[in-house]
């Protein structure tokens, strides 16, 4: 197989001591690129350390998720804004609303999202959107922006059907992670993936987070990695009712076009 992982922290500081050996099990497992997600001011001059250091296998985001949103100071936009200018940032975000755990007051939240947006208007970069219990507040501010925006993938997608159909709506992308394989809060995800067009649909790990829980044999560690995600397409082909060369294909088209990833090596 040919996979791309549109969202794996790698800049995390469990993979400090073997990135190596996960970049070489991740190709073993089929996963030739990898994009390294830029979440904070300091996980976004990572994310790019790591895509200059592993040229044709990895690239990066740069933004501020909402957890941070307190960073997104007038200072922030324009180190954003320096991040965003390398070719080898492909997205910008990690960015959007999080309700559900409130790391940050939630009108911090929506405002570091406008001036992300605003942001990613000016440099017309694809954007990696993060949304979580704030579906309502999500749209309304993405729609003062419509017309004004590149292409957009809500990543790690844990929603309602008519969540997800919201942003397919809109021609958004939607990508599915190993939350699907989890039988306590995913379980609503395997009856609608199949109605997801195919070049609307991304997978990702969000590594080291968000192990899948059907993996066999299960790793101590518990440490999620880009190797895992063959595994998520397994199960995803099994819900739609593909072969797994069918959408595997259909997922890596899907994303090389939106970040405009070359061929790999």
């Amino acid at each position: 197989m040919d996979l791309i992982d549109i969202g794996a922290n790698l800049g995390h500081e469990s993979f400090d001591h073997d990135l190596g050996a996960v970049l070489a099990r991740a190709r073993t497992a089929g996963v030739q690129r990898m994009v390294v997600t830029g979440a904070s001011r300091a996980g976004s001059v990572r994310a790019l350390e790591l895509a200059r250091a592993h040229p044709g296998q990895l690239w990066a985001t740069a933004g501020i998720h909402p957890h941070h949103a307190v960073e997104c100071t007038a200072e922030a936009i324009a180190e954003l804004r320096a991040l965003q200018a390398a070719p080898e940032v492909v997205a910008a975000g990690e960015c959007g609303l999080d309700y559900h755990r409130d790391f940050s007051p939630r009108p911090a939240q929506r405002l570091a999202f406008e001036r992300q947006l605003e942001l990613a208007a000016e440099t017309a970069l694809p954007l990696f959107l993060h949304q979580r219990d704030a579906h309502g507040d999500f749209m309304a501010i993405m729609k003062e922006f419509e017309g004004k925006l590149g292409p957009v993938v809500v990543h790690c997608f844990t929603g309602t059907r008519a969540e997800c159909f919201d942003y397919l709506d809109q021609d958004w992308h939607v990508g599915i992670t190993g939350w699907l394989c989890d039988e306590r809060r995913g379980q609503h995800l395997r009856e609608f993936v199949k109605d997801i067009p195919g070049h609307r649909l991304m997978v990702e790990t969000d590594a080291p987070y968000l192990l899948p829980r059907t993996v066999r044999p299960m790793p101590s560690h518990r440490r999620n990695e880009p190797m895992y995600l063959a595994h998520i397409v397994e199960e995803l082909a099994r819900d739609r009712g593909e072969d797994l060369a069918t959408t595997a294909a259909a997922t890596t088209a899907a994303a090389a076009a939106f970040f405009a990833l070359p061929d790999p090596a």
